[in-house]
């Protein structure tokens, strides 16, 4: 019995000591390292080639009340120092994924960041419905408001502070935190930050992929089917990283997602000196599968070299240590 309980204090010891467990808000994570939303597919697609139960989250592509095809091929095409893409949110509707994919997932044991997406306010008030009710292996919602709003001509939710706002209020329903992912295509993104926040979001991701194109200079024409697209990848890190920093200067209280171009320990430590409390690994996965766990590995050397007892104590260190 005595060797029960010094093996209990000594587990319960390790669990306190490690230096990777993340608080985003409400929302414990046993480390601060996510897949990002469209990178790792709706369900256990990486299983086969990396644990996905020993990320901090699965964040899942997203996914809207119905089924809906995405945009034409061609969807991706490698750009210098990242990758640029038009998959146009391609999924199988949140209805079938409830019922066919996140059972998987939880059997799996993996933590599950649920995102969703829509076309019109009322398309985020119905996949909010279906949300209500949430198994509690899905820690969080994820809210791509950097979506055309058909409702007005096509631009982006998250472009206008009234709609993001108008937009979260929809999901009210939701139990689970939020999570806005925001556009940094914006020429003041801390106000729509801040907007996310006065609507109830819980945290913000920043940020979603930079706008751009490709021309096909032997077609003469736009490369992606769909015309434009989003950039990610390396090349976006010092925008996210701004985004990040500014957003965290203004609101230091609100938990941020830090995502673009993270593919190491270094990058994801630079977020979090920027203020990010996590990171997404996005275009990486595409590049190494396995990276996830590379980055938590190396982030634990890290912590360990350097007698940091959490990860959570960097962060904003930026701020303070300001030229």
């Amino acid at each position: 019995m005595v060797n029960l309980m010094i093996n209990d204090a000594k587990n319960m010891s390790s669990v306190e000591l490690n230096p990777l467990t993340t608080c985003i808000g409400k929302v414990n994570l046993k480390n601060p390292i996510m897949l990002a939303s469209g990178t790792a597919g709706h369900g256990t697609e990486l299983s086969s080639v990396t644990d996905l139960s020993e990320v901090g989250a699965l964040v899942v592509k997203s996914l809207s009340p119905y089924e809906w095809e995405g945009n034409n091929a061609p969807r991706l095409h490698e750009t210098p120092n990242g990758m640029i893409n038009s998959i146009g949110l391609q999924g199988p509707g949140l209805s079938h994924w409830l019922e066919h994919t996140l059972p998987e997932l939880i059997d799996q044991e993996i933590t599950v960041v649920l995102s969703i997406w829509g076309r019109t306010i009322e398309d985020y008030a119905t996949a909010a419905d279906l949300c209500s009710k949430l198994p509690t292996a899905v820690k969080a919602v994820e809210l791509n408001i950097s979506c055309p709003n058909i409702e007005d001509r096509g631009k982006m939710f998250s472009h206008s502070a009234s709609t993001t706002l108008e937009v979260i209020k929809a999901t009210d329903q939701i139990k689970a935190p939020r999570w806005a992912k925001l556009s940094p295509n914006v020429t003041n993104l801390v106000e729509i930050a801040s907007a996310a926040r006065e609507a109830g979001a819980d945290a913000v991701t920043l940020i979603n992929t930079v706008m751009g194109m490709v021309i096909d200079t032997e077609k003469e024409r736009p490369l992606l089917g769909a015309g434009g697209g989003g950039l990610s990848g390396p090349a976006i890190r010092p925008i996210a990283i701004r985004s990040v920093f500014d957003v965290h200067a203004a609101m230091p209280e609100l938990p941020i997602i830090g995502v673009g171009g993270v593919a190491s320990a270094r990058d994801a430590i630079e977020f979090f000196m920027a203020g990010a409390t996590a990171v997404q690994i996005g275009s990486a996965n595409f590049a190494d599968p396995r990276i996830s766990k590379k980055v938590i590995t190396d982030l634990s050397k890290w912590c360990e070299d350097r007698q940091v007892e959490s990860i959570q104590t960097i962060k904003g260190a930026a701020h303070r240590n300001e030229i």
